[in-house]
């Protein structure tokens, strides 16, 4: 299928290696990997051969969210968002869209931030799970009220958010000792960013924003086949337990959030995401570098589904919510 716009898709720069620790990861495979994140035209050859028409690229994890220092965090932002509308962006518009890059580490300043991205032609932010504050492991998570300000720019722009993982904290990675291979996109990542995904849908957000929306990579992280069992079990939990959502948890999945097939080439597991949230609310995307655009890109454009739905999640339902066809 040509004309797909994958929207997990990752960048790094030379003046900030953002990738962090993969002491977990084969030396050689990441070797690959770092080098392909600082590169765009063999990236665009790539595109080329496998169909893909537009990628939206984001500043790979933890990116901006793992810098401690808040004032530092802003200056970063501000200039990896300015080096990605330069260096990309600006060069190839028809090929290259971005996610901003913002700073929660201070929401009032990543919400400045991500007006003044979009106004450059960004399409919404990328956000890699929680923020350090002051040490690696203080989190701030996308529920807590400080973050208000932000969540109430991204509704007053009418652009997405991207929830997309990274590793757990340091002082909550006791049950990997001895399993490090499942901290990262193994299993860690799913785990950390379908409870954070959770925690956004149990807090009240979308009763207070109800148009906002927010995509998560990988299928949903696992929450199609999860999420039917929690919302379940929490009719027996005591309401002040979990929350001041006013909605079963699976209506705001069907309706705040978008699902990518970023990483997952298993089309089971695609029928069931379609079954529960239907075809369009999910999106394409192969998450390169970390896998080969050709190896989800032959799956997806051979998997059982019907023409319809493969143009709805290969094109159709990318350029609605990215307005690419006004």
């Amino acid at each position: 299928m040509n004309g797909k716009i994958a929207l997990e898709e990752h960048w790094e720069s030379p003046d900030f290696p953002a990738t962090g620790s993969h002491n977990f990861t084969d030396d050689e495979y990441f070797s690959a990997v770092q080098k392909r994140l600082q590169e765009f035209e063999k990236r665009i050859e790539d595109m080329d051969r496998n169909g893909i028409q537009t990628s939206i690229l984001s500043l790979t994890q933890p990116g901006i969210e793992g810098i401690t220092d808040p004032d530092r965090a802003v200056k970063l932002a501000k200039q990896m968002n300015d080096h990605a509308a330069e260096f990309f962006v600006s060069k190839h518009p028809d090929r290259f869209k971005a996610f901003a890059a913002v700073p929660l580490q201070d929401p009032e300043e990543a919400a400045k931030e991500l007006e003044r991205a979009v106004k450059l032609g960004f399409v919404g932010a990328l956000v890699n799970g929680y923020s350090n504050i002051g040490d690696e492991n203080t989190a701030q998570y996308l529920d807590e009220p400080q973050v208000r300000p932000f969540w109430e720019k991204a509704a007053q722009l009418q652009v997405p958010v991207y929830l997309h993982p990274r590793i757990p904290l340091p002082h909550q990675q006791r049950i990997y000792e001895g399993y490090e291979g499942l901290l990262g996109s193994a299993w860690g990542f799913g785990f950390e960013t379908a409870t954070h995904a959770i925690r956004l849908m149990l807090s009240g957000l979308f009763d207070e924003y109800p148009d906002l929306t927010v995509i998560l990579g990988h299928l949903g992280e696992g929450l199609p086949f999860t999420l039917p069992r929690v919302e379940h079990r929490l009719r027996h939990q005591r309401p002040e337990t979990h929350g001041s959502h006013k909605k079963a948890p699976t209506e705001y999945l069907r309706k705040n959030f978008y699902l990518t097939t970023s990483g997952v080439f298993r089309t089971q597991a695609l029928i069931d995401t379609l079954l529960e949230v239907g075809s369009d609310r999910i999106l394409f995307s192969v998450d390169y570098p970390y896998e080969t655009m050709e190896e989800i890109s032959s799956w997806f454009d051979q998997c059982p589904i019907s023409e319809t739905d493969r143009y709805k999640i290969g094109t159709e339902n990318a350029s609605k919510l990215f307005q690419f066809n006004r």
